[in-house]
């Protein structure tokens, strides 16, 4: 027998999922004690609802996909936030809400948790502008059916879904779960728009000698990783990657030419992709901050497009094609062009390595890097906050197996520390290493209380310089400033009678080697790792990113 919290159960787990995040609210209490009788789907406590939803964010990362439980309206709208984080970035998170009782539809009840109208319509409403499908279950016999929609819609497009399931309906019975192939099977590419689009490819690669790869976010959203490598090997040409697909190419890989970021790519990247006179962009998205304030945009008929069911460039548009079909069947096609490949060398002037710091040098933001470099091995996962951060890992290199990631699209401060913590609750084999600034850091601070409820080994790096650098060096004001807490002591507050976590406050380079190997050695919960720096020790990408975007934000209206 199953009813609809049940049902709904039954399909989160055989889409993968075996947690999901939860703040409680009267309106899921029912839900949740459905989602509990599931022996396979583990629930997950989250201290607010936008972290909840961050907290799934971070899972859906590690795992594909993640679900995250609410209730309405206080907690929904607060949600909304995160989901619609999700869906600029690509991911399938799965929102569930309570709601009011069904039989307080078209009545003159005013209930609480709502805005005092009759119209309890609005959160749906809401929610279908950042989701890919939004349904609500007022009826169990619908339920299984709208359930299905909802996941089926999230899975193909790789966005947000939203079910809302009111409360006295959550416990009603409904049909058992039909084969979940009617969910997770996937149509095939159009075969004639296939085998078109690689044709077309291969004629506009047959006049060109000079390749590149440019890879982009959404590549990982077309599960196509795998695919991208064996394209790189077909061609031979050189390959570089967008910041926020940053690991989504082995960075090992022979081929591998860095991050193309136009004036802060990394030594060679830029240069090699100006002098292609072809750009394959996969899986790509130019935003402003992407591209530096519209400075670093390939354009023009040498610039093809791959993207998830779509393919185009001059003269050409094929849609109907999985990206990840297109590229292997290109790479049993194409001709070999490694023009880039043997060029690169040469355009390439690599940084000296870093030298270590003498253990009584005051804390720099560069010793930071340094010594967060020794920590990456294969099963190392970094996680990046808006701001320095963001450059700071980038500037990291990635042993093969070790991924990387940023929120580049949606760019909402505080997004790390619940995503650290849903990523490392799916994915507890990783050593999860966060960099935070210290004004994301206070946004949402509390969900380290849940590390620590959970025993995740996490390994956080919060550079505090008292302030919003991103924000200064793009526009400053006192608005850039913040009141400064005791971060390190703050993990006392949460650790309260039984909690293992540690604080640590570091002001030069022997205590941060120090408090590493305390962190290292640390498995009973997280560690936090506060470091000191001054405030105008940032990197100097930062300073020029601050610079482009400031210009791009300063345009004149147009007449």
């Amino acid at each position: 027998m199953y009813n609809v919290g049940s049902y709904l159960a039954a399909r989160l787990t055989q889409i993968g999922l075996k947690h999901h995040f939860v703040v409680a609210g009267d309106f899921n209490l029912v839900l949740l004690d459905q989602l509990l009788t599931n022996g396979g789907l583990e629930q997950v406590y989250c201290c607010n609802e936008l972290n909840c939803g961050y907290a799934a964010e971070g899972y859906a990362r590690a795992r594909g996909a993640a679900a995250a439980v609410v209730t309405f309206s206080v907690g929904g709208l607060s949600a909304i936030n995160a989901i619609a984080g999700a869906y600029a970035e690509n991911l399938p998170v799965i929102m569930i809400s309570g709601a009011p009782n069904s039989n307080d539809q078209a009545t003159d009840h005013l209930l609480h948790h709502t805005l005092a109208t009759h119209d309890n319509s609005y959160q749906l409403e809401m929610a279908k502008r950042v989701t890919c499908a939004a349904v609500s279950i007022t009826s169990a016999a619908d339920a299984p059916y709208l359930i299905d929609f909802a996941l089926r819609a999230a899975l193909r497009e790789k966005k947000p879904a939203y079910i809302e399931i009111a409360c006295n309906i959550a416990g009603a019975p409904c049909a058992a779960p039909g084969p979940i192939s009617a969910i997770i099977a996937e149509a095939p590419s159009d075969a004639a728009s296939l085998e078109a689009s690689v044709a077309a490819t291969v004629e506009f690669l047959q006049d060109k000698q000079k390749p590149v790869l440019l890879i982009g976010s959404k590549l990982r959203a077309a599960g196509a990783e795998k695919e991208a490598i064996e394209l790189a090997e077909a061609l031979g040409c050189a390959v570089t990657t967008m910041a926020a697909a940053k690991s989504f190419f082995p960075e090992n890989h022979p081929q591998f030419a860095g991050i193309y970021w136009g004036e802060i790519s990394s030594p060679g990247a830029r240069e090699i992709v100006d002098w292609a006179d072809a750009i394959l962009c996969i899986g790509t998205i130019f935003n402003d901050y992407s591209t530096l304030g519209w400075t670093a945009m390939p354009s023009g008929p040498h610039v093809l497009t791959a993207q998830e069911g779509r393919i185009h460039f001059g003269g050409h548009d094929f849609g109907g094609v999985h990206l990840r079909e297109f590229l292997s069947q290109l790479a049993r096609e194409a001709p070999k062009k490694d023009a880039t490949m043997v060029q690169f060398p040469r355009l390439r002037s690599e940084h000296a390595p870093a030298v270590a710091a003498a253990p009584d040098a005051k804390l720099t933001r560069l010793e930071i890097v340094r010594q967060i470099q020794s920590l990456l091995t294969a099963d190392a996962t970094v996680i990046a906050e808006t701001g320095d951060s963001w450059f700071n890992g980038v500037s990291l290199k990635l042993p093969g197996g070790a991924r990387f990631e940023i929120e580049m699209q949606w760019g909402s401060i505080g997004w790390s520390v619940p995503a650290t913590f849903g990523y490392a609750v799916g994915a507890p084999e990783r050593r999860v290493i966060a960099m935070i600034g210290d004004g994301s850091f206070q946004l949402t601070a509390q969900e380290v209380s849940q590390m620590i409820r959970r025993k995740l080994p996490v390994i956080i790096f919060l550079i505090n310089n008292r302030g919003y650098t991103i924000e200064v060096e793009i526009h400053d004001g006192p608005y850039n400033d913040i009141k400064n807490w005791d971060y390190a002591g703050l993990i006392n507050v949460f650790n309260a009678e039984d909690g293992r976590g540690l604080g640590i406050r570091v002001a030069n380079a022997g205590e941060l080697t120090e408090a590493i190997k305390a962190a290292l050695a640390n498995r009973e919960g997280p560690t936090l790792i506060e470091c000191g720096i001054e405030r105008d020790d940032c990197s100097a990408d930062l300073i020029t990113f601050g610079r482009r975007v400031a210009a791009a934000n300063a345009r004149p209206p147009r007449d």
